[in-house]
């Protein structure tokens, strides 16, 4: 069993960091990465890191020796002796569990450090590569030669583990930092205080999807912008069916995207657009054709050329997920164009790529309709988020994520908050009733206003709903600093991941902020 605070791996020498002086930011951020250093080091936080990903890793290789297993048909040659299956995990090798810890401390702090100072992974590799300080704490100063993570590295690294783990991560550093310290011991992560959690501020907003507007046509032009390539790269192989060239189509489906932009406020603008998307479906549909003989053509003879048989499998796949989806790109299109009849959200499209995404209005200023999904959060006193949850399917209402969310706050801290605030989109009657049954303060904003203006003289629930009113100030905060404005990952599974890595980096950054334990100081003041 590993103590607590003893890391399991041997420290690397690095050099001394330069000191800078006449820079009042540079030295309030350079302490707050080193808190976060002390953090990940001294609350066991890096070992808890480094653990999981080796027991992660040791069952993925289980179930992939499994299926190789099953693959070759070494089971059936062994008849009914099953000893040669991996039935048991498979235990790694003194060396690769070496490796493997240098690659998971190094994943989780690259992680952290770009999910704070924001940007692409183009440009952190850049600023990763010129400065010293963040040098030191992605683990990479080395004495000789400094060996800097490219972008495709870091997109590796944002991608390394699950996101179940990050998750369990997060839930082990907010448990740390809630237990209190002893005569004996100084609280875990060195806090002055524990965080409180006793009163938690409810709130959902959206996690938008990196898609332009969906308009139906431009869902057409979508098609073709990702057929086309496609079949250029099957034809780049050898494999060629009769076609005009490839490149036409597109030149044709943006000349008639300018004419349907053209179209809008002239006289007739209607029947205008009812011709050009009329011109637009017969392109998609010769496209189809031709998409789908290059298909058939590439599963036939893909050994006659120099792909292999996954580069040849992921290209079919793409593009069957492209042809699944024309029938309903094409009827949506022609219902609200031609047929001027409107489609129900869950029979859109918003994205070719995108299928877990949803229209979501809340009627904000600036942002009537939003295209992604929904996120619901908690947040104690101190911003510190206890509780997130990026919903995949179509958002229900505020109120019916409320009860579930308290389940599962209890589930992690072990005890119901002792006091709830939130806005009246959260407000109902089972939602009353349940934080009356299990003791919790209700200080969601009711929606009737007589309730409202009974409620207001209450002291508590003033105090609830003035802090509540900075949750949203929290929200463009995480989105704007810690998800950079519009996160660019793709598929929910990704998105969900990219949450959840900025939830960690925020919480860790938050805890940065307290004030810490100085026992110099408190010594010296009683001296």
């Amino acid at each position: 069993m590993v103590q607590q605070n003893r890391p399991f791996y041997q420290p690397h020498l690095s050099p001394e960091i330069p000191e800078v002086i006449g820079n009042k930011d540079y030295k309030e951020f350079r302490s707050i990465l080193e808190r976060i250093d002390t953090i990940l080091v001294n609350g066991a936080v890096e070992v808890q890191f480094v653990s999981l990903c080796i027991e992660h890793y040791r069952k993925e290789l289980t179930e992939l020796l499994k299926k190789e297993e099953e693959h070759s048909g070494a089971r059936e040659k062994a008849g009914k002796n099953d000893s040669k299956a991996p039935n048991c995990p498979v235990q790694l090798t003194p060396k690769a569990i070496d490796r493997l810890q240098k690659l998971a401390r190094k994943a989780l702090r690259c992680n952290i450090a770009r999910k704070l100072v924001g940007g692409s992974f183009r440009s952190f590799s850049n600023r990763l590569a010129d400065s010293p300080l963040f040098q030191w704490f992605c683990l990479i100063d080395h004495l000789a030669v400094v060996c800097v993570p490219a972008k495709s590295s870091l997109e590796r690294y944002d991608k390394f583990v699950p996101e179940q783990i990050v998750h369990d991560l997060i839930n082990d550093v907010t448990i740390k930092a809630t237990q209190p310290g002893t005569s004996q011991e100084d609280q875990v992560l060195n806090l002055t205080q524990p965080i409180d959690i006793s009163e938690a501020f409810i709130d959902a907003s959206c996690i938008k999807a990196n898609i332009h507007f969906p308009v139906d046509w431009v869902l057409l032009r979508d098609v073709i912008l990702r057929l086309i390539p496609l079949i250029i790269i099957i034809r780049n192989k050898g494999l060629k069916h009769r076609m005009p060239p490839p490149e036409d189509f597109i030149r044709q489906i943006n000349i008639l995207c300018l004419a349907m932009t053209n179209c809008r406020r002239k006289v007739g603008a209607s029947k205008k657009r009812k011709r050009v998307l009329r011109l637009m479906k017969k392109v998609v549909k010769t496209v189809r054709v031709h998409a789908q003989n290059y298909r058939e053509l590439l599963l036939e003879r893909y050994s006659q050329t120099s792909l292999s048989e996954n580069e040849m499998k992921l290209i079919v796949q793409r593009m069957d997920r492209i042809l699944n989806q024309i029938p309903q790109a094409l009827k949506q299109a022609h219902e609200r164009i031609i047929g001027q009849r409107p489609v129900k959200n869950e029979d859109k499209i918003l994205s070719l790529h995108e299928s877990d995404i949803h229209v979501i209005v809340r009627g904000k200023a600036g942002a009537e309709v939003e295209y992604g999904n929904n996120w619901l959060l908690a947040e104690q006193k101190n911003g510190i988020i206890i509780y997130s949850r990026l919903i995949k399917e179509q958002p229900p209402a505020d109120c019916n994520l409320v009860i579930d969310a308290l389940k599962k706050i209890k589930k992690i801290y072990n005890r119901y908050p002792g006091a709830l605030g939130g806005d009246r989109g959260f407000d109902s009657e089972e939602v009353r009733k349940f934080v009356a049954d299990k003791n919790i303060y209700n200080g969601i904003c009711p929606r009737d206003p007589n309730t409202l203006k009974k409620r207001i003289k209450e002291n508590q629930f003033r105090q609830l709903q003035k802090r509540r009113s900075q949750t949203e100030g929290r929200i463009g905060l995480f989105k704007n600093s810690f998800l950079g404005g519009l996160l660019r990952s793709k598929g929910y599974l990704h998105r969900q991941l990219g949450v959840t890595w900025a939830i960690l980096t925020h919480n860790l950054w938050c805890l940065a902020r307290l004030p810490v334990l100085n026992k110099e100081a408190e010594q010296a003041a009683a001296i």
